[in-house]
């Protein structure tokens, strides 16, 4: 399924529709953008005709130097059948060479009053959030204490009913059951819930629920960067769990690696309290103090000192 189409950017930054109607639909199929001041200038040979060109004030200053012949032809060659927009800044007049081009290809032409370098800033970051990697995980994604915490696990494990106490407890919801989740760069994940479940939770036993309702606005969120996996799985005697907090498991979602930690599940074990202290501790490590590292370089030197007395 195509992500962003020609109108999609009409439509979300009020641009005004010049000519070129008729192709509105055209798919953008890269984040990235073309100033073509060298190919107004007539140098084609690496024209990135696949992307949204933007013509500003020194492009069209430049292009009015130009002899009438030299203008029809720049035109013509911009507008290409893969070419999905070209967008001219502050509100300039657009060249009656380019509205011909553009009517006899079918390409659009929009125009926008902000500045060139403004409307390139706003207009990537928009298609990079539109066209990044995408996928879907089963879990429940919370916001705590401004940690992005990804609770995953087998079906009927606890996740919700953590994720719902987590909620009593003052932190976000993000997403029940399904998390979307996209890469917006090298290593940013950014979760949001289904446009169909957001903000409902489901209780076994209860139904679904929906949180904003119950709980206000403040217990819930569109959107989070997650920075940190919470797997429950039921308590397994024959496995060897982590006592010390010294190990620190990856977790590959997309192209990036995140942190990653085992919570056995057993009655009496409270949790949501478990999952919380998990994240105020995450940002601790991230903020220099390793709780783990202190304790074994203090019990080192314990045995270290005892050694030599006992020498």
């Amino acid at each position: 399924m195509l992500k962003v189409r020609t109108k999609d950017i009409i439509e979300n930054f009020q641009m005004e529709l010049i000519s070129g109607g008729e192709g509105v639909s055209r798919p953008i199929t890269t984040s990235d953008l073309s100033r073509p001041g060298i190919e107004i200038a007539g140098f084609f040979t690496y024209y990135p005709k696949e992307r949204v060109q933007l013509l500003g004030m020194t492009e069209l200053t430049f292009f009015q130097k130009l002899t009438d012949e030299e203008k029809a032809s720049r035109m013509a060659q911009l507008c290409t059948e893969a070419t999905p927009a070209i967008i001219v800044s502050r509100d300039m007049d657009v060249p009656k060479e380019l509205i011909e081009a553009s009517e006899e290809a079918n390409v659009p032409v929009l125009r926008s009053p902000l500045k060139t370098t403004r409307l390139a800033s706003r207009l990537t970051n928009f298609l990079e959030s539109k066209l990044a990697p995408t996928t879907a995980i089963h879990g429940v994604l919370v916001d705590i204490y401004g940690v992005g915490v990804l609770i995953t696990g087998k079906s009927g494990v606890g996740k919700s009913e953590a994720a719902l106490e987590l909620v009593k407890r003052g932190h976000r919801l993000v997403a029940d059951d399904c998390v979307e989740i996209r890469q917006e760069d090298q290593d940013t994940l950014i979760g949001n819930a289904p446009e169909l479940i957001r903000h409902l939770l489901e209780i076994r036993g209860l139904g679904i629920i929906d949180v904003m309702t119950l709980f206000g606005a403040g217990a819930v969120r569109n959107y989070k960067r997650i920075t940190l996996v919470i797997n429950l799985e039921l308590w397994d005697q024959t496995k060897q769990y982590d006592r010390l907090g010294l190990e620190e498991e990856k977790m590959k979602i997309l192209d990036t690696e995140i942190t990653r930690l085992t919570v056995p599940v057993r009655p009496g074990r409270n949790l949501a309290v478990i999952i919380e202290v998990a994240a105020m501790n995450y940002r601790l490590k991230k903020m220099g103090f390793n709780a783990a590292k202190q304790f074994t370089n203090k019990l080192a030197n314990v045995i270290e000192e005892d050694h030599e007395e006992f020498q």
